[in-house]
């Protein structure tokens, strides 16, 4: 269905059973966000919040919490986009396939966004940023956020909205020394957009203007995530997969969304930046407070009715899950064109998706022999690695298939399959001084870290072991307490982590005494931890605490480790994921907010049943 606005998105949505209206005032000091990550972690409806205490606007989140729900939004426009991509991606498509194909030029043209004149789009007011809803999600967090923005700038050096960029950028509107109604904070990370305009702004000795738009269709919303092909641009993709022109006029030299709910529009000078965060994010901790781009707010305004969209990120899964699933799905086929050889990435959602990746590539290069190590898997690997988003990413896991099928997604299988086949003496590669993703504190700084590639392919060269081994089983050297995680893959417990160097000495006496004991091929990976329990308790578990809380360079280490012509090698790998002190604070729940939403949930009220 053709949304022409968030109103009628939210009127179908109940229409069909997939909303739910709260008619009583909610606070949206960490309420409302506690309200929502019940109902996500539920599995439960989208969420309109009708009377916001402190605002005169209604707010809904949960849009798309589900993917279902998520294609249900998206159903009579989700094949023609999907089909528009795969063209961009592969034109040669066309021609293979003509008929299939035939539609797509019409939903392109249909999609092409359309300049309006006349300035200010009609229904449009000017408020302030106070009057926003100020929704506050985490106890931690700096001040409230919006979660859900849709964040345009143009190019200074090629204006006009074919060279524009819309990016998911998170806006604090309020805390730390931000002056109300008058300054925001903009947090984008390396690679992204915008940061390439204001590159080009500052060069030119002039401030980037810039407009945040926030609800509309929720094609809007989803096209700011979206990792789109080259020659594709969001906003034509926003027109595409909303089935209507994306509609825009300029006020004041500011682009303008005709068809969004609040539209916040400032400039961004060169070298300005305040404090910006606290803000509980997607890794499942803080992301801290370090110095962003602050915006000069223009003006503010809404739409006669408007709605305001928001999420809640945290611990995944969480909603932004589903945006993964629908990216996947709408742009599954377009890695394989821009990485030859490739046949699969997956992102792993369970570990904050940028720290974790899993892939399925080829093994070409010999074809008459017998594989015996990966060759074209390591060219593939790099190649992964230094394209766009994928480059974050702390740890590749990668393998080709021979003897049976493999999928990504089947996350113990596919790791089974590599510790089956691994040679780790050979086939462990790092990269180091490196980026990683700037929520990731894992690493040396922000944005600073290293990487290590996991390749493997031929015949299984062990049988993992099941159960844990007998040495793994009692106390060594201060670490105990072993549980299964997976077969060939044990947790042991181990003392609070204090600094390196103190660990580099831990760790090696613990690799010494498991090393005197003779081989133990069948365990090649062993997970150092703070509580054994937690960390086998489920996979989820474990891709979490190790991948999110490990920097290959500094917390691998491995028992007979030892440097071969500048290669580093071992006989078991052991992973390092205790907490560090120079870690981020992970995000818990306020006990007190969690006792304040119980009357949602209980028998008999508007979202009895669910949250239990």
């Amino acid at each position: 269905m053709a949304y022409r606005n968030m109103e009628e998105c939210i009127i179908d949505l109940e229409k069909h059973g997939h909303l739910v209206r709260i008619h009583e005032e909610v606070d949206p000091h960490l309420e409302m966000a506690a309200i929502h990550l019940k109902v996500y972690e539920a599995g439960g409806p989208a969420l309109l919040f009708e009377n916001v205490k402190g605002s005169k606007y209604r707010a809904v989140s949960n849009l798309f919490g589900t993917i279902e729900r998520s294609k249900f939004i998206f159903r009579d426009t989700w094949q023609s986009s999907q089909d528009v991509i795969a063209l961009r991606s592969n034109p040669m498509k066309a021609l293979k396939q003509p008929f299939k194909y035939v539609g797509t030029g019409l939903a392109a043209r249909r999609a092409l966004p359309l300049k309006k004149t006349g300035g200010l789009p009609a229904g449009f007011e000017e408020i302030q940023i106070s009057d926003l809803p100020q929704i506050k999600h985490w106890q931690g967090d700096g001040g409230a956020f919006v979660t859900l923005p849709q964040v345009y700038s143009e190019d200074p050096d090629k204006p006009g909205i074919m060279n524009s960029n819309l990016g998911m950028y998170r806006i604090q509107l309020s805390g730390n020394d931000y002056e109300m109604n008058k300054e925001v904070g903009v947090h984008y990370q390396i690679h992204r957009g915008i940061g390439i305009h204001q590159s080009h702004a500052n060069k030119r000795g002039e401030p980037l203007k810039v407009s945040c738009f926030i609800g509309g269709p929720p094609a809007h919303t989803l096209s700011a995530v979206m990792p789109l092909p080259e020659g594709l641009s969001e906003m034509t993709f926003a027109g595409l997969l909303a089935g209507r022109h994306f509609r825009y006029s300029y006020v004041d030299g500011y682009c303008v969304s005709a068809d969004a709910d609040f539209v916040i529009t400032g400039e961004i000078h060169p070298g300005d930046t305040k404090p910006e965060g606290p803000f509980g994010d997607h890794l499942g901790y803080y992301s801290l407070v370090h110095p962003f781009p602050v915006m000069k707010v223009h003006k503010v305004y809404a739409k006669k009715g408007a709605i305001y969209p928001f999420t809640v990120v945290g611990r995944p899964p969480q909603e932004d899950t589903s945006f993964g699933e629908l990216i996947h799905e709408l742009t599954g086929g377009a890695i394989k064109q821009e990485v030859p050889g490739v046949k699969e990435v997956h992102a792993v959602d369970a570990a904050g998706v940028h720290p974790l990746l899993f892939a399925i590539g080829s093994e070409r290069y010999t074809p008459y022999q017998k594989l015996k190590q990966p060759a074209e898997l390591l060219t593939i690997a790099n190649r992964i690695l230094g394209t766009g988003q994928l480059s974050l990413a702390k740890y590749l896991f990668i393998t080709a298939e021979e003897d049976r099928k493999i999928s990504t997604h089947d996350i113990e299988d596919f790791l089974t399959y590599i510790l089956e086949r691994i040679n780790l003496h050979r086939d462990i590669h790092f990269q180091t001084n490196t980026t990683i993703d700037t929520l990731d504190y894992s690493g040396t700084g922000i944005n600073s870290g290293s990487k290590v590639v996991f390749a493997a392919v031929g015949e299984p060269k062990r049988s993992l072991c099941t159960a844990v081994p007998q040495i793994l089983s009692r106390e060594l050297e201060g670490f105990g307490q072993g549980k299964m995680i997976m077969p060939g893959v044990v947790a042991l417990q181990g003392p609070a982590f204090t600094d390196y160097a103190a660990a580099e000495q831990e760790i090696g006496r613990l690799g010494a005494a498991i090393g005197a004991a003779g081989p133990l091929d069948s365990c090649p990976l062993i997970i150092l931890c703070d509580d054994s329990g937690f960390m086998s308790g489920t996979l989820s578990n474990f891709l979490w605490a190790t991948f999110t809380r490990s920097n290959p360079s500094h917390d691998i280490h491995g028992v007979n480790s030892r440097i071969d012509h500048k290669h580093w090698a071992c006989d078991n790998v052991i992973i390092d994921a205790r907490v560090k002190p120079h870690q981020a604070p992970p995000l818990i729940a306020d006990p007190q907010v969690e006792e304040n939403i119980r009357r949602f949930f209980e028998e008999g009220a508007v979202l009895g049943g669910l949250g239990k």
